[in-house]
């Protein structure tokens, strides 16, 4: 018998980013075959709705999504609107619930992914109708570098919200540890990775010769750091006339990047391609033709593209910073590692890239990728987790 599981995720695809969170929908994805879902999704609305709260029921797959949308602006006040939209956010929780409890059943695990709102809510079920929930965590609020963003009040929240949950799980052992430094603990830790769909990212048949490099990201560079790749891209051109980086991915820093590759005379000559938002098919096809990837991120508590351009058989040359040495174990067997913030190391590495001294072994990495991080495995941990949870005897999945 299958676990009827909730799904209560902060971030997921929406009428205005389908990309957004979809780590998580990816998990979903994984869970689908071994659990009875349902999903409940609440966010502000990026522009304006007629009415204070809008929502879709979306039943063309194989599990209702319920997406719920409310109004930014109510009042014009600024403090008064941010109280305003908690309560509208618990509201459309609550009213996704009522309506899954009479079409689709009561739950018996609710799976948060990512704290803290839809955590204050699971733990308000429990109370109400004792279902247990699990807490996913991704977010890299927990990391040391940004500890500094945690208030004292969510603090507190977030230590009772865990502590009450029937497990924490988190995608890497530096997040669980960092998580714990803040004394956000459960008896009951798990780490599993996030997903990759080793079917679509595989290596190519016949992988060009190319000094192509790219980079695929969120335009967050005080993050990502993709200014530093740029200047050390701008470095390395006069002596690898033919170097070209191609970056894939949107944000709020795009027009600061622009700039500033204009400012180095890299997009002219087409040195540097911005190209923009992808579906997951072109970014697959993408890698399979990079000479390598290349990630100057400063902070990552996983790191999907790292694994899907390993998956592609497609060299990397990542930082050495928070989860991502956990994706590079045994070291120097699936790519380069940086110190964070070291332009004169990534130069070095890319250097090497160029030069053809770096040979990937493109099978080996696809099965390193298939075995830690591929759908069929992360379900089948999931599914395991659940019948640990619910005391039920693992289901193997056909």
């Amino acid at each position: 018998m299958k676990p009827r599981v909730l799904m209560l995720p902060k971030w997921y695809p929406n009428r205005y980013d389908d990309q957004a969170g979809d780590f998580v929908a990816r998990h979903v994805a994984a869970i689908a075959p071994h659990a009875d879902i349902a999903i409940l999704f609440a966010t502000v609305a990026r522009k304006p709705l007629p009415q204070l709260v809008d929502y879709k029921i979306d039943t063309e797959l194989a599990f209702p999504i319920y997406r719920y949308y409310y109004q930014d602006r109510i009042t014009g006040f600024g403090p008064l609107d941010k109280l305003l939209k908690l309560i509208l956010y618990f509201g459309c929780l609550g009213h996704g619930y009522w309506h899954l409890q009479r079409t689709w059943g009561r739950p018996q695990l609710v799976h948060v992914h990512v704290l803290l709102r839809t955590g204050l809510f699971a733990w308000w079920l429990k109370l109400c109708y004792r279902v247990p929930y699990l807490v996913t965590e991704h977010w890299s609020l927990y990391l040391p570098e940004r500890v500094v963003g945690i208030s004292w009040l969510r603090r507190i929240l977030t230590r009772a919200v865990v502590r009450q949950a029937a497990a924490l799980h988190t995608v890497s052992e530096a997040l669980r540890d960092a998580m714990h430094a803040l004394s956000f603990r459960n008896a009951y830790s798990v780490v599993i990775g996030n997903v990759v769909d080793t079917d679509l990212f595989r290596p190519a048949l016949v992988r060009p010769r190319t000094q192509t490099l790219l980079n695929v990201s969120a335009f967050d560079d005080a993050v990502k750091n993709i200014s530093g790749i740029l200047r050390v891209v701008a470095r390395l051109r006069p002596t690898w006339p033919s170097l070209r980086l191609r970056i894939a991915g949107y944000g709020p820093d795009e027009a600061l990047l622009r700039q500033l590759a204009q400012g180095l005379s890299l997009l002219a000559d087409g040195t540097v391609v911005f190209l923009g938002k992808l579906p997951q098919s072109a970014v697959a096809t993408e890698m399979q033709q990079a000479a390598a990837l290349v990630s100057f991120s400063r902070l990552e508590t996983f790191g999907c593209v790292l694994l899907e351009a390993r998956a592609c058989g497609c060299p990397v040359v990542a930082t050495h910073t928070a989860a991502v040495p956990e994706l590079f174990r045994p070291e120097g067997a699936f790519g380069q590692l940086v110190p964070m913030d070291d332009e004169e190391a990534l130069a070095a590495a890319l250097t090497s890239v160029l030069a053809g001294e770096v040979r990937p072994d493109a099978t080996r990495l696809h099965a390193d990728a298939v075995a830690r991080s591929s759908p069929a495995h992360v379900g089948q941990a999931f599914n395991s987790l659940y019948h640990s949870l619910l005391d039920w005897a693992p289901v193997p999945h056909a």
